[in-house]
């Protein structure tokens, strides 16, 4: 009786034993895979914002393509209500203009209105028929500074790879789905001047129709009198066409000179829509370290201008600012080194 219950004990021993042996490997394989999966998955960068970008990557890959197929559509919206508002202007504002204004006033219409539309029309029409610039894929001595991740190939400096097009674009700044075309090297002057010109359109058009405005929106608040006004079908259109045309030339003034103040900012400062975020990220890392990070592509405010609208003497500011002019932006898009116009050297890009 004695060794039958020693060897039930014993028995029990083992099967402690045993079991604890199997939840020990199980922990060990447990541990072991989640090492694993570490291993595979770290990376020293990983921080929020890259958690949250990858986290919305689904959203970025639809928008990409959604504005891909819409960029024609926002073409076609942009020419239908400039035409629009052009037309207006020819049947309803100018003949009143032409009534009542002097003849000094009715001349500065005519010629700063048709000068107007003209650069409007031009710069928008080479904004979108203009490639912003492609790194050549035959060359091979290409200087680069890094290689893209999906073109595979070199990537020269300032270039970044644009997802809509699925291609890398020389100095990007960025895509315009109201130009269905990116923003780059050879037609970001192009871009800027139809966003200035614009600008200037709309606040030219706002201004000369306030009266107009003012009154067709008092006449239109008698339509619901009682007896109603004896308001003809022509009169009631062009009250509707003025509230239009002052409403769609204040707002994109408002929204579009914003725009364009921001770009002016950029170019004031020698940088690209992308370069600002890559350059303020960098300004504080480099502060971290008591260093001052200075932008190796800014030449001094004017001189910064002058390089964008390639003026080289005073009189192309009128022949290439003022008047429509098609010279090709300065440079390659490959190298960048000041040209020998600008009196500013190139500095360093950092300095303690």
């Amino acid at each position: 009786m004695r060794n039958v219950r020693r060897l039930f004990l014993r028995c029990l021993r083992l099967g402690h034993r045993r079991k604890f042996t199997y939840l020990n490997s199980l922990t060990d394989y447990l541990r072991y895979g989640r090492l694993c999966l570490k291993s595979l998955t770290y990376n020293s960068f990983t921080n929020s914002d890259v958690v949250i970008e990858s986290m919305f990557e689904p959203i970025y890959w639809l928008v990409d393509h959604v504005t891909r197929w819409f960029g024609v559509v926002f073409v076609a919206l942009v020419i239908l209500l400039t035409s629009s508002i052009v037309l207006i202007v020819y049947i309803c504002v100018l003949p009143l203009i032409l009534q009542t204004y002097s003849t000094a006033w009715i001349c500065w219409h005519l010629a700063y209105g048709h000068w107007n539309l003209i650069l409007i029309v031009f710069h928008y029409y080479k904004a979108i028929t203009t490639p912003p610039g492609y790194p050549p894929q035959v060359q091979k001595n290409i200087p680069s500074v890094s290689v893209c991740r999906k073109c595979i190939a070199p990537k020269p400096a300032r270039t970044h790879h644009c997802s809509i097009c699925n291609r890398c674009i020389l100095k990007m700044d960025h895509h315009c789905p109201w130009l269905n075309n990116c923003v780059g090297h050879y037609n970001h002057r192009y871009f800027f001047s139809f966003c200035l010109f614009m600008t200037l359109g709309c606040i030219y058009c706002s201004i000369s129709s306030r009266v107009m405005f003012r009154e067709a929106y008092s006449a239109i608040e008698t339509y619901s009198l009682s007896p109603p006004p004896t308001f003809s079908f022509r009169e009631r259109a062009f009250h509707k066409c003025i509230i239009y045309l002052w409403v769609l030339c204040s707002s994109v003034a408002v929204a579009l000179g914003a725009l364009t103040l921001w770009h002016a900012m950029l170019i004031t400062r020698g940088e690209t829509s992308i370069e600002r975020h890559i350059n303020k990220k960098e300004r504080k890392r480099l502060q971290t370290k008591g260093k001052i990070f200075l932008n190796p592509y800014s030449y001094g405010r004017f001189s910064n201008w002058r390089l964008f609208f390639g003026v080289e003497t005073q009189w192309q500011w009128i022949t290439r600012v003022i008047l429509p002019s098609s010279h090709p932006a300065y440079g390659d898009g490959l190298t960048w080194s000041a040209p020998h116009w600008i009196p500013i050297k190139q500095t360093s890009v950092l300095a303690i």
